[in-house]
């Protein structure tokens, strides 16, 4: 088959000389029309959050708010959303302005359906700890014991984009699996009640589930798969990047100066997800000892976007995503 690959990013590599220009929002003139073309239209940004990663960790926090109060720009906070297609929703819908950082897979399927998105940046982060994981009585040892079992993932998402790569990987016919399309709230207690025979996750639940519910890694993304097909992105609608091209500027900037204090800080980031998201001290410990770093691109790297246009063709090749798109046609213009 055909591989899209991207070069993982090293520690020593990550983030070197990231700007950080929010200062130029300063002094500008919010009252006349020609405003929308260079500046801000709003000086509030709704952004959406769910119960792990770095838009938790900025909330929590509180230095994300305080960067962007610095030139006037308020924060509201919405949430908790279980994963990106929901967040995708309420921006396609008007209730938010930016998705929370999520998998660009569910935002490709969303724009191909016809929501007016635009991706604003991307991030990569290592190490990447999504699997598809099986209890331990379930007899489910590798991936050819799928045959004739039930899967569960999260539709034309990082879960069903991973089954089938490992079925394709360990040549197993994908009619011979049962997809069960669950978002991670239902997913993870029909693991644990046996109504589904494995699940297809991304940390931190795949690993709270493989530690409550005695379960184990018959697949893992940064083990067994040899290149990377999905991405952390963050999108706004194209009207609102359009009317608020500074604005975009300044919340891509304060997100880039969270993942770098992330990176910087990963014990400290760690006890601060833990204390949201209620899990236990040995899977904090695990994400610990992970130190997970966080490397960004912006929404015009000609390299960056080369790899995810081959990610989404690969989608479109395997009906993980239902008809080509072109990548650069939904980019934000800031």
């Amino acid at each position: 088959m055909s591989i899209p690959r991207f070069t993982n990013p090293t520690r020593r590599s990550f983030l070197g000389g990231a700007a950080f220009g929010i200062g130029a929002l300063a002094g500008l003139d919010l009252s006349g029309p020609a405003h929308a073309a260079t500046g801000r239209v709003t000086d509030t940004v709704r952004l959406t959050w769910g119960l792990s990663g770095l838009n938790l960790i900025a909330k929590e926090r509180g230095e994300f708010e305080k960067l962007l109060a610095r030139d006037g720009i308020k924060v509201d906070w919405l949430g908790p959303f279980p994963n990106h297609a929901p967040t995708l929703q309420a921006v396609t819908g008007g209730s938010a302005d930016f998705s929370f950082g999520g998998s660009t897979t569910p935002a490709l399927a969303a724009i191909i359906a016809g929501s007016p998105l635009v991706f604003t940046q991307f991030v990569v982060y290592e190490p990447r700890t999504t699997a598809i994981i099986a209890r331990d009585d379930s007899g489910i040892n590798k991936v050819e014991d799928l045959v004739g079992k039930s899967v569960a993932v999260n539709r034309s998402g990082l879960g069903e984009f991973l089954l089938v790569a490992a079925l394709e990987k360990h040549k197993v016919d994908r009619s011979k699996v049962t997809f069960v399309y669950l978002n991670p709230p239902d997913a993870a207690p029909a693991l644990a009640s046996g109504k589904v025979d494995a699940w297809s996750m991304w940390s931190p639940g795949v690993d709270i589930a493989r530690l409550e519910y005695k379960a184990h890694d018959i697949f893992l993304e940064g083990r067994d798969l040899e290149f990377q097909i999905d991405y952390t992105s963050y999108l706004t609608t194209r009207k609102f990047a359009t009317d608020n091209p500074a604005l975009v500027r300044a919340v891509n900037d304060a997100f880039r100066a969270e993942g770098k204090w992330i990176s910087a800080n990963s014990k400290d980031a760690e006890y601060i997800a833990q204390k949201a998201g209620k899990y236990s001290d040995q899977v904090r410990d695990q994400f610990i000892a992970l130190n997970r770093q966080y490397r960004y691109f912006a929404a015009n790297d000609e390299n960056f976007l080369a790899e995810l246009q081959r990610a989404a063709d690969w989608l479109v090749a395997r009906k993980v995503l239902p008809e080509p798109i072109k990548v650069t046609d939904h980019l934000a213009q800031v």
